[in-house]
């Protein structure tokens, strides 16, 4: 018998607005396994609880770009993400200017 194995991850998720909250939370936990996912608007980080013999984080953050949000493992299709409503338009430059150099880094 396998016995459930409960994990808990936390990952960036872009997004702006209550709306994207909903989205966001709702696709988390359309993945079988997720048994809870909460994000928080201030810091766009996701925690997501789930059962490890049931799913993993890379099913739960696929689900989230296919509903058209960035997290670190998949990128929103750019058709999916142009369909969100204004004010759910997260400035997508952001994560592209992390690796473009040494700014931010301390030597």
């Amino acid at each position: 018998m396998v016995f459930a194995q409960a994990k808990t991850e936390k990952f960036e998720v872009n997004g702006n607005c209550g709306m994207c909250k909903t989205r966001i939370e709702k696709a988390a936990n359309s993945v079988d396994g997720v048994t809870k996912a909460d994000w928080v608007q201030e810091t766009k980080m996701l925690t997501v609880a789930f059962d490890s013999t049931k799913t993993t984080v890379h099913k739960v953050q696929m689900a989230i770009a296919k509903v058209g949000h960035d997290t670190p493992m998949h990128k929103a299709s750019d058709e999916v993400y142009n369909a969100l409503p204004g004010c759910c338009k997260y400035d997508r430059t952001v994560a592209k200017k992390e690796s473009t150099g040494h700014e931010g880094h301390k030597h």
